[in-house]
């Protein structure tokens, strides 16, 4: 019976290089794990520089996503066990050391996020009782401690719920987004291209911007998951089908999200972007308050609304697990305990930074870019030329070299900014 089956199902070689109906899910899929709450804020940010240095940030945008994306892929592929996710394979190549590290970075990687969403949903909320509802300000504190204990409450007493609604909101966010997109398009204006650019500036704008670009387009969680599935089903055409993939994801990701981008700014001015950045809240929340259309009014914080609460699901639960493990791997406490201190220790800590307020753009850049481009940007790279395994999984050299830069770029940006 096996032998009957498994003699008509196609071989690795045979479907190794055919794009298919299943590749094209697998874009979605990585498509819609990038496409989240930093989206929202990625036009203020890209905007803010101009907008010929906006123009020159989409062109990076796809090859800075799809050699990152590719490059990390291939390293998962290196291992030798074909189940080995991102954290196996670390340990593979370069030890208990090198595992612990990587849990370490993954986490410092993903828990400054979800302090963003306690700021972001708190602001997003305020905005919306005081500017579409005409109500007072609720104290600062408990709006914001009432929403997130109630995000939190959700993920601990409904996880596979909450994960089925985040998957859910996924694509009609997209689709809102993408509409809103087209929406704006009569309300576009010369006023961005009408600033005369700073060519000397220039450099620098583009080079200040990029955490944010690499921010708003990474999906580098799902990929351990996503490549061991190519690599069980297509054996060694994998690192073909993980190429193909992630580039269309990366192309996906440029049309949309840089069409959302440009449509919000071209429909804004210099200084009404500024106004979104002071006031710290998304470019949606921003859109509600200063257009005339209803739509926007009530549609743009809902939007803002479902995609911060979608996104702090899946990231507080990555925080969550990650600080237990690495307690766990540090110490005897029981793991029951672990895991209520570490629950204990996200949400006071989410609390006391959405009480403070501290700017949001200013966060992604300097606490959740750079552990991302070290893990994402830099640790394959850095295993091509150190692990032998690897050899044949290299890129090409301009490649290996392109994205060393902008890993650079994004580490040393946040460094200079903190200066």
């Amino acid at each position: 019976m096996n032998s009957t089956i498994s003699s008509t199902l196609p071989s690795p070689s045979q479907t190794g290089n055919k794009f298919t109906y299943k590749d094209f899910t697998w874009c979605l899929s990585l498509f819609g794990t990038a496409v989240g709450a930093g989206v929202l804020f990625l036009p203020i940010k890209a905007g803010s520089g101009g907008f010929w240095p906006l123009v020159f940030l989409a062109l990076l945008a796809a090859p800075m996503t799809w050699f990152s994306h590719k490059s990390l892929a291939r390293f998962v592929l290196s291992a030798k066990n074909k189940n080995a996710d991102i954290t196996d394979t670390v340990e593979e190549h370069f030890g208990k050391t090198g595992a612990n590290l990587i849990t370490f970075a993954y986490f410092f990687a993903i828990y400054p996020i979800v302090l963003i969403y306690g700021v972001g949903i708190t602001n997003t909320v305020d905005s919306f009782l005081v500017n579409q509802l005409g109500m007072e300000s609720l104290p600062r504190w408990l709006l914001s401690g009432g929403l997130i204990l109630t995000m939190t409450a959700g993920v601990v007493f409904g996880k596979q719920l909450m994960l089925k609604a985040t998957s859910a909101v996924v694509y009609p966010l997209v689709f809102i987004l993408l509409a809103l997109s087209f929406y704006l398009i009569p309300e576009w204006n010369t006023s961005m291209i009408d600033v005369a650019p700073d060519w000397s500036a220039m450099p620098s704008v583009i080079w200040l911007a990029i955490p944010i670009i690499v921010f708003s387009f990474n999906h580098s969680p799902v990929i351990s998951q996503f490549t061991k599935e190519q690599r069980l089903e297509h054996g060694d055409n994998a690192v073909q089908k993980t190429d193909s993939i992630t580039g269309g994801a990366a192309m996906m990701l440029m049309g949309f999200v840089m069409f959302f981008v440009f449509s919000v700014v071209l429909s804004l001015s210099p200084e009404q972007l500024a106004q979104a950045k002071a006031q710290n809240i998304s470019v949606l929340s921003y859109l509600a308050n200063v257009q005339d259309s209803p739509v926007i009014s009530y549609m743009g914080p809902i939007v803002a609304f479902a995609a911060i609460t979608s996104s702090y699901f899946g990231h507080f639960l990555g925080a969550h697990e990650g600080l237990v493990g690495l307690v766990k791997s540090r110490s005897d406490i029981p793991v029951s305990k672990i895991e209520k201190v570490s629950l204990i220790f996200i949400v006071l800590t989410t609390w006391i930074v959405a009480i403070i307020n501290p700017s949001i753009l200013g966060m992604i850049e300097t606490m959740g870019a750079p552990m991302i481009a070290a893990i994402l940007f830099l640790l394959p790279i850095y295993a091509m030329f150190k692990v032998p395994a690897m050899a044949k999984y290299r890129t090409s050299f301009p490649v290996q070299i392109f994205t060393t830069i902008c890993g650079l770029a994004a580490i040393s940006s946040v460094i200079y900014g903190a200066l």
